[in-house]
């Protein structure tokens, strides 16, 4: 049954390399970057065979260990991971639960993730190979942890099976996740800011303190505590590891004896009354157009995952900054343009978001700059107040309120030459996106390098508009305050104007190019 198994692991791995030959190719890379990363941690770990100060490397494993675990037990229940060998899916064969438990376990030994792990473990070994009971412990200690690692991730794929069964939750965990990672962002600029070489080993020991006593970083502290001559703190964290690899078997178990009798959780259905926005907006073709588009925005993942990911780009830029000495009033000045060059760049593909329902604009024939300008709405809608309250707020920030003329003009002209080259590339030069439905973290591969060309166009461009708005600005800062004019005037004038002849490409485009349009969505 095991090698049963095992075979169709390894065949839904071979399947991986019958895809497109792009899509080959990234995966080739994607393995090789695994397993080259893993192979030098190895390499690493072996030459610590020599080093002396066990203490420190005893310390670092704990700590970079535990993250480990942590990992391998948390990327699947946040991000969600398509599981592959899914217990349910050999719920009508019969197989015995704990065969099938046991069976399904091993099987996840076949992979990248575990590969990598079984190296850095061998590694690990070789580090402590300093005698025979310390080298003994260490083996077992790998092997529990290879056995705990990989029980995790089958854990936490399976409660991600339930909990993340519906759409709505899997976007949550998703942005949830990424929030977690701009949390963790600025710690990790300062752990690489700090001077190690004063308080790095104190840290870092007072970390391994904690974690060598949990779940997590017990089978990572075995062998270091019998190679500094504690035996009986390795031998009461190596009973630690057992158990807790032994209680990650019994959760696995009954996990799999439930997922072979419950189905998986199914979205409640909503039940919407009146027309929404259609009763709000103009009873017209630019009306309609706008009122379906802001409700997209609201409903619909793909847009409004882009717009809770458009505040959190500039928390990534500036807190590295600020860590590294950038005054802080200066900064203050970057979010709202920042914003404005993410907010316009997010209609460059707007059309194939419509996927097949792009046609019913096709058949009943409004005129292009109906599109156009109706598509605009929900961004003129959530860009001005940005753009209003977000400069007052960071002006107020900035202490110089003689700046605020420039940033209004530098971010209305990102904001509208953004929205005016996305109104004529998202007609002109729409690629595969992400179909209605499907998890806006996902992405089709795109079949040339048209994609990256249009949205480095449609993102490059904007900033290249505003250029002479920002020298201004940057002149009334550090000049003259009276430049902070000229960069309102261009902003405002140079913005309108791109604005007004993406609206009129993009309208002829449209025109044009319905049938094709149509094509490129079916294809997609």
């Amino acid at each position: 049954m095991v090698a049963q198994f095992l075979g169709l692991k390894l065949r839904l791995l071979a399947n991986l390399f019958r895809r497109s030959p792009w899509q080959v190719v990234g995966v080739v890379l994607g393995l090789l970057y695994g397993l080259l990363v893993a192979g030098a941690l190895a390499a690493m770990l072996v030459a610590f065979r020599g080093v002396e100060d066990i203490g420190a490397i005893r310390d670092g494993l704990i700590v970079g260990g535990s993250i480990v675990v942590l990992g391998f037990f948390l990327i699947p229940l946040i991000f969600g991971v398509d599981d592959s060998i899914d217990p349910r899916k050999f719920s009508t064969m019969g197989i015995p639960n704990k065969q099938l438990a046991f069976g399904l376990a091993v099987s996840s030994l076949v992979g990248v993730p575990a590969t990598a792990l079984a190296l850095v473990l061998l590694g690990t070994i070789v580090t402590w190979s300093r005698g025979p009971g310390e080298t003994l412990l260490a083996i077992v200690a790998a092997a529990l942890l290879l056995a705990t690692c990989m029980l995790a991730s089958r854990v936490s794929t399976s409660l991600a099976a339930f909990m993340l069964s519906t759409r709505r939750a899997r976007e949550f965990s998703g942005i949830l996740g990424v929030l977690l990672i701009v949390i963790l962002t600025p710690v990790i600029v300062l752990l690489f800011n700090m001077d190690w070489s004063r308080y790095g080993l104190d840290l870092l020991g007072g970390f391994a303190a904690i974690l060598g006593w949990t779940p997590l970083g017990a089978a990572w502290a075995v062998p270091g505590d019998a190679a500094t001559g504690a035996w009986g703190d390795s031998l009461l964290r190596l009973l630690i590891a057992t158990a807790t690899a032994f209680l990650l078997w019994l959760a696995w178990q009954g996990l799999v004896s439930r997922m072979l009798v419950s189905p998986g959780r199914e979205a409640q259905a909503r039940a919407y009354g009146g027309l929404g926005w259609f009763d709000r907006m103009p009873h017209n073709a630019t009306g309609a157009i706008a009122a379906r588009s802001i409700t997209y925005w609201g409903r619909d993942p793909r847009y409004w995952v882009s717009l809770v990911m458009i505040p959190i780009v500039p928390v990534l830029v500036i807190l590295p900054l600020a860590i590294a000495g950038v005054p802080v009033e200066y900064l203050s000045l970057v979010p709202v343009p920042l914003m404005c060059v993410f907010l316009g760049w997010t209609l460059h593909n707007d059309v194939a978001y419509d996927h097949t329902a792009i046609w019913l604009h096709v058949v009943s024939g409004p005129r292009g700059v109906a599109d156009r300008v109706g598509r605009l709405v929900p961004a003129l809608f959530v860009g001005i107040p940005l753009i209003g309250l977000g400069a007052a707020v960071s002006v107020a920030f900035y202490g110089d309120w003689a700046v605020l003329p420039g940033l209004l003009g530098v971010s209305t002209c990102i904001l509208l030459a953004g929205l005016g080259f996305s109104s004529y590339t998202s007609a002109r030069f729409p690629y595969p996106a992400t179909k209605p439905g499907d998890s806006p973290f996902a992405q089709p591969q795109a079949s040339d390098t048209a994609a990256a060309i249009i949205q480095s166009f449609t993102f490059v461009g904007s900033i290249v508009v505003a250029i002479p708005a920002i020298v201004c600005l940057v002149l009334g800062i550090f000049v003259d305050p009276i430049w902070n004019l000229p960069a309102l005037y261009w902003g405002l004038g140079g913005g309108v104007l791109v604005l007004i002849g993406g609206v009129w490409a993009g309208s002829r485009t449209f025109e044009r190019r319905g049938p094709e349009m149509l094509s490129s969505a079916l294809r997609a």
